[in-house]
């Protein structure tokens, strides 16, 4: 199994409550932020069972 980091929590809580990680995105000064980041962040199916 591969490490798990922060960002994919964070990716797998979004996942949880109906978000997708990776179209949520915010706008600030012209660029788009992402909450999980711009690595790629992945939901950890474990955690959901």
């Amino acid at each position: 199994m591969a490490a798990t980091t922060t960002r994919d929590f964070h990716a797998t809580v979004l996942n949880l409550l109906g978000f997708d990680h990776q179209r949520f995105t915010i706008r600030h000064l012209g660029l788009d932020f992402r909450l999980t980041g711009v690595e790629h962040a992945r939901v950890i199916p474990e955690l959901m069972a």
